[in-house]
């Protein structure tokens, strides 16, 4: 199996289970406050990353952790994690999904920037042609588009920034220790969002404690994926597979709400995994030169 073949496998993985999070997350806002919804997620997610590094016979922490790469990480983490939280609670979902899926168009024109990627006129029409089958699935209209949508935006550029951080993170450091950093910045983004949201006045109830605790646990299954997919072949390749966290959203939707997609949400799933497994055939399953960080 190629690296590229790798790396989008375990992007499809990380949306698949990034989607299953969000709707518990989302669930569990509903009652609860949304930073101590989010100090909860993180601490649940920090405690299961510890374990396993602890049961791996690694030190918690990576002597790599101060390194200027893994503080840009953390800052743009933190940043994103924050106000995509915001974005679940407060925004439209419509609005918000659409902004996160230009998500692989900013991760790859930083990685062209900053990481000397090379990316073609082919691969970049591909992404414009999976953004543009979102559109056709969530048809964004001016009305659903509010200004608390800028939350959804800025959490665009924080994850993009903590990705990209991630592709040039030592590969001494493995994907618990990156988890575990990246779950403590979680609670603390929760805790800075405690002041302006405020604590429960009584106990939360038993299903959004135990949304937040599955959407947890499902949190870690992605976040470890999406450190492998960042981490594996060309991010010019792996990247466009992002997209494939709607179909998963549209499934979810079929299955568990009784909802019937129409022909333009089907015409833009098509899209979608068309210019993913595009851009996958053009690489031939090699890395292009100056392609990898």
């Amino acid at each position: 199996m190629s690296e590229n073949l790798r790396g989008s496998l375990a992007m499809v993985l990380a949306m698949a289970a990034f989607a299953v999070e969000d709707a518990f997350f989302k669930f569990a806002t509903a009652e609860m406050p949304v930073g101590v919804a989010l100090a909860l997620f993180g601490l649940i997610g920090l405690v299961i990353f510890v374990g396993l590094s602890l049961r791996a016979g690694e030190a918690v922490f990576h002597p790599a952790v101060l390194s200027k790469a893994m503080i840009l990480r953390s800052v743009f983490e933190l940043g994103g994690r924050l106000f995509f939280a915001l974005a679940l609670a407060f925004t439209p979902l419509s609005s918000t999904s659409a902004i996160l899926q230009s998500a692989p168009l900013v991760v790859t024109l930083g990685a062209v920037l900053f990481l000397g990627a090379k990316v073609g006129p082919r691969r970049w029409i591909a992404m414009l042609v999976g953004f543009v089958g979102v559109l056709l699935i969530l048809r964004p209209t001016p009305e659903s588009f509010e200004a608390t949508s800028i939350f959804a935006l800025l959490a665009t550029l924080g994850f993009a920034g903590r990705d990209l951080a991630t592709s040039v993170s030592p590969k001494t450091m493995s994907g618990r220790q990156l988890g575990t950093l990246g779950f403590m910045v979680l609670v603390v983004a929760g805790l800075v969002l405690v002041p302006f949201y405020g604590m429960p006045t009584e106990m939360p109830a038993l299903p959004s404690l135990g949304a937040v605790a599955i959407a947890a646990v499902v949190g870690v299954v992605a976040y470890n994926a999406l450190t492998v997919a960042m981490r594996t072949g060309d991010i010019a390749v792996v990247t466009p597979f992002r997209y494939s966290r709607l179909l998963f959203a549209l499934g979810f939707a079929v299955l568990w709400f009784g909802e019937r997609p129409d022909l333009m949400t089907l015409a833009g799933a098509v899209l979608i995994v068309g210019s993913g497994l595009y851009t996958l055939m053009r690489s031939g399953g090699k890395i292009p030169s100056g392609s990898k960080p």
